[in-house]
């Protein structure tokens, strides 16, 4: 099935004859208009402790309520990443960081309303060395908790994308060690 399955008509003159033109777009055969399904830009931030612990979050919301997550979100219209990871970290958990470093990204896909959302996840390596006990859960954050490399199982992430960045963060060791 064509990811724009459910885009039946063309936005631009109403049309019926709204076709496959190839994997991610659609044409309209009367007015010519093309429309792309690129990705959403979403952000995620491993945010460290001065114990080297990762501060995990339990999704309040579908989809994947009550499996782990990072606190992070969709990107807004005329917003940066960076600006986005910090307040996706005020929203969520109360949380402004200092720095921050960009690490890598994945595609993954997030069902919403009943429609896939292609997505690009930027996943960013947050540091504080004071200690945060103070966070507390906002937003779509049903709660927050600190755990150790060793307690972290992928597995238990919401998200494909999570889970490879999440595995890929345990086997680099200079994540671990403060900067």
């Amino acid at each position: 099935m064509h990811p724009l399955h459910l885009f039946a008509y063309c936005p631009r003159c109403g049309s019926h004859r709204f076709v496959e033109n190839d994997a991610s777009s659609k044409r309209c055969e009367d007015c010519g208009f093309v429309y792309y399904l690129n990705p959403k830009a979403s952000v995620a931030a491993f945010v460290m402790d001065h114990r080297s612990r990762l501060l995990v979050c339990r999704r309040a919301f579908e989809p994947s309520r009550g499996m782990l997550d990072l606190p992070g979100g969709f990107t807004e219209c005329g917003e940066t990443a960076e600006e986005a990871v910090v307040r996706e970290l005020s929203e969520e958990i109360g949380w402004k960081p200092r720095s921050m470093r960009y690490l890598f990204s994945y595609p993954n896909i997030y069902r919403y309303s009943g429609f896939d959302v292609h997505t690009m996840d930027l996943f960013f390596l947050c540091r504080s060395d004071e200690p945060l006990d103070h966070l507390t859960p906002h937003d779509d954050v049903a709660s927050c908790f600190w755990l150790s490399r060793e307690a972290i199982h992928p597995d238990e992430f919401a998200f494909q994308s999570m889970r490879q960045a999440i595995t890929r963060l345990l086997g680099d060791d200079s994540c671990w060690c403060a900067d």
